[in-house]
C-alpha cells in the first residue's frame, strides 16, 4: 500500500485522531498528566458496556466450539497480539484446560512478544499460514484483534478462517473497519482518541484486555469451570495455588483447612472432585462418575446437597 494511501486511512480512524483534552499534556505536571490519563481511562468500561451484546454472541459461539472439541484462537500484531497471547496463556492454570484449547498467535511469532518484528503485521499471507500451521478447522473460533481494524496479518487470518467455515470474530476500536465487515461477529468498543495520539496500548489496549477477559472467563463459566464464583478447576501446580485450592475448598464446602487437605489428597489435587466429596460424602470414584454424568458441572453433580458445616 502506498504511504499516502495509508496516511489517508489513518486520518479517518477514531483511534488515530488527536484528543482535544490532552493537547497541553507536554506542559503538565506529573499529577496533572496522571489525572488526564485517569480521566481518559475512565471512559473505557462504558465503551465496553455498549458492545456487551456482541461479546455475548461471541461467548455463545466459543462455548459451542468448546463443546464440539474446537478451540478459541486469538490472532493479532503488536500490543493486540501480546494481549491475546497473555489471555490464552492464563487459561490452563486458571481453569485447568489443556494446552491448545485457547491459542494466542502473534505476527512474527514468539520473538515478537518482546521484540518488534519489522513488517510482520503487513503480510496477510502470514495470518493464513499461522492458522494452517496449527491445523485450524471449522470447529474453531478465530478472534482477530486489531485496534485499527486494518492490520493485514489479521485480515489474512480472518479471511482464511472464514473460508474453512470457522466462526470469525473481529475485535477493534474502529467500527466499520475492514475486519469488522469481514467477521461473523464484530466487537468494536469506541474509546475515543488516546491521551497520546496513536498510542493504542493505552485506552484501546485496556478495552481489548477487558473484552478478552470476558470472552474466556464467561466461556469457562458456561462450560462448568466454576462453582458459585469460585474457580474449581484451578491447577495445583505451585505453593500459592495449593494454598488457594485449600481456601476454595473451605469456602465451597465449609470444611476445615485440615479436612480440605485430606480431601485434596484423596482426590489427587482435583479441586472440583474434592469439593464434591466434601459436599456429598461421595468417594473419589463415585464423585468422578457423578461429575462425568453432569458434564463437569459441580452444581449438577452435587444435586440438592448443601455444604456441610464441618469446620
Amino acid at each position: 500500500m502506498a504511504k499516502s494511501t495509508l496516511v489517508a486511512e489513518l486520518e479517518h480512524l477514531v483511534s488515530e485522531s488527536r484528543n482535544p483534552d490532552t493537547m497541553q499534556i507536554d506542559l503538565m505536571s506529573t499529577p496533572q498528566i496522571l489525572a488526564a490519563m485517569n480521566a481518559e481511562d475512565a471512559k473505557v468500561p462504558d465503551a465496553v458496556k455498549m458492545v456487551l451484546p456482541q461479546i455475548a454472541a461471541a461467548v455463545d459461539r466459543i462455548v459451542e466450539a468448546f463443546r464440539q472439541g474446537g478451540r478459541l484462537i486469538y490472532m493479532g500484531a503488536g500490543t493486540s497480539g501480546r494481549l491475546g497471547v497473555l489471555d490464552a496463556s492464563e487459561c490452563p492454570p486458571t481453569f485447568g484446560v489443556p494446552e491448545g484449547m485457547v491459542v494466542g498467535l502473534i505476527a512474527g511469532g514468539d520473538r515478537a512478544l518482546r521484540h518488534p518484528i519489522e513488517g510482520a503485521e503487513d503480510n496477510p499471507g502470514e495470518g493464513r499460514r499461522d492458522l494452517e500451521r496449527i491445523d485450524a478447522t471449522a470447529q474453531d473460533v478465530v478472534v482477530g484483534i486489531a485496534v485499527s481494524g486494518r492490520t493485514p496479518y489479521v485480515i489474512g487470518a480472518i479471511d482464511y478462517a472464514g473460508s474453512i467455515g470457522a466462526t470469525t470474530v473481529a475485535l477493534s476500536c474502529n467500527p466499520g473497519s475492514a475486519i469488522d465487515r469481514m467477521a461473523d461477529i464484530a466487537i468494536s468498543p469506541v474509546v475515543g482518541p488516546e491521551a497520546l495520539t496513536g498510542s493504542t496500548r493505552l485506552k484501546s489496549g485496556t478495552a481489548q484486555k477487558l473484552v478478552l477477559n470476558m470472552l474466556t472467563t464467561a466461556s469457562m463459566i458456561r462450560i462448568g469451570k466454576t462453582y458459585e464464583n469460585l474457580m474449581v478447576d484451578v491447577s495445583v501446580s505451585n505453593e500459592k495455588l495449593a494454598a488457594r485450592a485449600v481456601r476454595i475448598l473451605v469456602e465451597a464446602s465449609g470444611c476445615s483447612p485440615d479436612q480440605a487437605e485430606t480431601y485434596l489428597e484423596k482426590s489427587r489435587n482435583n479441586v472440583k472432585l474434592a469439593i464434591l466429596m466434601a459436599l456429598t460424602g461421595m468417594t473419589a470414584q463415585e464423585g468422578e462418575i457423578a461429575l462425568q454424568s453432569a458434564g463437569g458441572f459441580l452444581r449438577r453433580a452435587a444435586g440438592e446437597h448443601q455444604p456441610r458445616a464441618t469446620g
